[in-house]
């Protein structure tokens, strides 16, 4: 069973190299970017919960039918995981603002990653790291500690840049703001570097390939889009954006 889990891990860090390439060409038609030619939409509340909601489900399946659920260190795992989900898949879509919507391919090809993503994490945490691998003094380490902190780090940072963004419109204005305050300050999406320490942290508090290769992934994800948020202000704000000096995603580097 681990050959084979490792054999899926390199396809998917392969397929998100594809990935990374491929958006720096092409912009997924959602939120700032969403276009006709994507075809069949749906609200973006429906959409996102769609889309989210199955790693969430299939993360809740792995957990459930594995002889570790109740172990300590993969349980916290489970947790902090799921944490992110249960936010992303059930509460951030009932705050989203206006009538906007998602193209169902985007839906699709999300849900298909985040079922992936699921059978990635859950599958080393609970079924196919070694039984040994996370005894409870793994909540000792350096690993597990710095990680945690770098996780939590992220959330928030998420979080609170996804509220700023909200916060930019009133009921039924259409128009596009520059996000100020938070993260803000060094980035134009600041929500996105959020999500990107999150995972870091993640990678970090498991000390996995699994991690590491979903860590991998959201930085492919995020990375050119963060670069297209960028050069869509650029062109919408002129020097009213760029005189702000911001980063795309890395503050003080990228």
């Amino acid at each position: 069973m681990e050959e084979t889990f490792n054999i899926f891990l390199i396809v998917m860090a392969a397929m998100a190299l594809i990935v990374f390439i491929a958006l720096y060409f092409v912009n997924a038609g959602y939120g700032m970017f969403i276009d006709r030619k994507w075809g069949i939409t749906l609200p973006n509340r429906v959409g996102w919960m769609v889309m989210e909601a199955p790693v969430f489900v299939v993360m809740c399946l792995l957990w459930a039918y594995s002889e570790r659920a109740f172990q300590t260190v993969p349980l916290i795992f489970f947790l902090l995981f799921q944490a992110h989900y249960l936010q992303r898949s059930f509460i951030y879509p009932l705050l989203i603002r206006g009538r906007s919507r998602m193209p169902v391919g985007i839906v699709a090809m999300g849900a298909v990653f985040n079922i992936l993503n699921a059978l990635m994490q859950g599958g080393w945490i609970f079924w196919v790291s070694p039984a040994d691998r996370y005894p409870v003094a793994w909540l000792g380490t350096p690993q597990f500690i710095i990680g945690t902190i770098i996780f939590l780090t992220g959330m928030i940072i998420n979080i609170h840049s996804d509220s700023i963004v909200r916060s930019l419109r009133k009921p039924g204005d259409t128009r596009h703001y520059i996000p100020r305050g938070g993260m803000f300050r060094y980035v134009s999406s600041a929500n996105y570097f959020g999500e990107l320490v999150e995972w870091i942290g993640f990678a970090i508090l498991t000390w996995s390939w699994a991690g590491a290769v979903f860590a991998w992934w959201t930085f492919a994800n995020l990375t050119p889009r963060a670069a297209a948020l960028y050069k869509k202000y650029e062109a919408e704000f002129g020097d009213e954006f760029t005189r702000l000096k911001r980063k795309r995603i890395i503050p003080f580097i990228y």
